[in-house]
């Protein structure tokens, strides 16, 4: 699976175009790709046959997780998909140093996997948004035994961002409902079913739960003798044994923090999958009799309420917010940057500038607009931290932070060191309208590379803003306030002033940077006019 965007983790197979046993040549489209921003054409770039398709229509694929082989017909492509995944013959010799082999006792036989066709297929909760990690079912537009048509709208879908239909990729009868209206369902978890009258979806089901999966293998697992007690339990990393698993395994066991050496694989040859990850229970150990046993703390007591209460259900959007600001706010190094700016001449400019433009310029789109040519004059604050490599934007994406009942959205000026102020007063003001009535579409508040967040319409002075990953900085706009100023001669005179803060990712920007940055910001507001010209 290709990585077809910056921000793609994983792809979910929306159609494939060509079968097993096609012929292949480079240019050719495999199959129709659905990524976290648009539905595009994975082209081919090697010629031969379609030995192989892992993966079926509808399901999804982490990046660089194995979709297809194609190669010379007839050719053997088992052992490739195995690769280094398989463990040599010295490594699969179990040791019987100081110890003594032990079979486990024979498991009770499993049925049959079933070979049913089945015309039926899974409907899984998609990935709407780049920072979705669950949905909650709002509404269900169709009910079990509706018919479907490609196209047609199965559910409203409430996310982190917004309240999106659910449109079908299928056509069929509507089988079954797996998820009540109000649950959440984790991204790729099964919602529905939709396909052809009467077809046993339970079989499909059981399938996805693993209730038919294939018996697995006994494997022959070493076992300590009383003389070495500490050593009763050998982990497969210790005995330099590797585990055989798929790569989405790989991710969702590390995801979940389980140890893939603890899991049953149902694959070929043992083969850990990501079924035997989702159904994986850890099973209870017997303590070393050497090591005492351990008492859990007890959780902290909870003080009774003192009157009445209501306990509110945690919005998708408010986990989103409180997971990425946490993230943010624990994981990069914050400081803090504050800066007064003269704004008489921005306040006597306005009118006049409203006087001509087809929309009501305010005092947040002329910062817009400041913020995004300070950008162009100093690169290394329009940047990410990727981990191991900073990222320098060739574009100025402006995210404009908008609150709403349930929390935040922060919908993005695209170019905005390119566009007028009647333009950016347009975008934010359609922005705005639609971020409070949930009609945002994840086009709409993705590529930000610097945030800003203004409170000044509610009376704050100035306060300090949480940068908006990835961004390496966010500016806190406060609100404009005349104050007292004196001249030379000690007369007093009345100023306009409007407080800033720069929140800066001290892996990114350095205090020399950010201040640099915050002085062109400055320059700009109090000579406006520059901006124009």
């Amino acid at each position: 699976m290709p990585k077809m965007s910056d921000t793609m983790e994983e792809g979910v197979i929306a159609e494939w175009h060509k079968k097993v046993g096609d012929e292949v040549k480079s240019g050719d489209i495999l199959a129709e790709v659905e990524t976290d921003k648009a539905t595009m054409d994975m082209e081919a770039y090697q010629e031969g046959t379609l030995l192989y398709i892992g993966v079926e229509k509808g399901d999804a694929v982490p990046v660089n997780g194995v979709m297809a082989v194609i190669g010379k017909s007839g050719e053997d492509y088992k052992s490739l998909l195995e690769g280094d995944d398989s463990p040599t013959a010295e490594e699969e010799k179990p040791t019987a140093s100081n110890s003594e082999v032990e079979k486990p006792a024979p498991k009770t036989e499993k049925p049959a996997p079933s070979t049913e066709k089945i015309n039926a297929t899974i409907i899984r909760m998609p990935k709407m948004s780049d920072t979705m990690e669950e949905g909650t079912l709002v509404s269900w537009q169709k009910k079990v035994g509706d018919k479907v048509a490609s196209g047609d709208i199965l559910a409203e879908v409430e996310t982190d961002k917004a309240t999106m239909e659910l449109e079908a990729y299928e056509e069929g009868t509507l089988l079954y409902i797996g998820v009540k209206e109000s649950d959440a369902v984790p991204v790729n978890g099964i919602i529905a079913v939709v396909g052809e009258e009467g077809a046993n979806y339970q079989a499909l089901l059981d399938r996805e739960s693993g209730g038919d999966a294939p018996e697995e293998e006994v494997v022959e697992v070493p076992v300590a003798t009383t003389e070495v007690p500490k050593q009763a339990a050998i982990s497969t990393e210790d005995s330099g044994d590797r585990v055989k698993a798929s790569p989405l395994a790989r991710r969702l066991a590390e995801e979940k923090g389980i140890d893939l050496s603890k899991v049953e694989g149902s694959g070929d040859n043992g083969r850990i999958v990501k079924r035997d990850v989702d159904e994986y229970k850890p099973t209870a150990k017997t303590a070393p009799a050497a090591e005492a046993p351990k008492i859990a703390p007890a959780p902290a007591a909870v003080p009774a309420p003192v009157g009445n209460y209501e306990d509110v259900p945690v919005s998708q959007m408010r986990k989103t917010i409180a997971r990425r600001l946490s993230d943010s706010l624990f994981t990069a190094p914050h400081f803090y940057l504050t800066m007064e700016i003269n704004m008489d001449k921005a306040m006597a400019l306005r009118p006049t500038l409203n006087a001509v433009s087809p929309v009501k310029i305010s005092f947040n789109d002329m910062v817009i607009k400041a913020c995004a040519l300070a950008l162009r004059q100093h690169p290394a604050v329009n940047s990410a931290w990727l981990g191991d490599k900073i990222r320098k934007y060739d574009y100025v994406n402006i995210g404009v932070a908008v609150a709403v009942e349930e929390g935040l959205l922060v919908p993005v000026v695209r170019d905005a060191d390119k566009k007028t102020l009647s333009v950016i007063s347009g975008q934010v003001k359609e922005y705005a309208g639609k971020a409070k009535d949930k009609k945002l579409q994840p086009k709409d508040w993705e590529g930000n590379t610097f945030s800003i967040s203004n409170l000044g319409m509610f009376g704050i002075d100035e306060f300090t803003a949480i940068i908006n990953p990835p961004d390496a900085c966010i500016l806190a706009v406060g609100t404009i306030k005349q104050v007292a100023a004196f001249k030379e001669d000690g007369t007093v005179y009345p100023v306009n002033i409007m407080k800033v803060t720069l929140s800066c990712d001290h892996r990114v920007v350095d205090g020399a940077t950010g201040s640099s940055f915050l002085q062109t910001v400055k320059k700009l507001l109090e000579e406006p006019m520059s901006m124009l010209v």
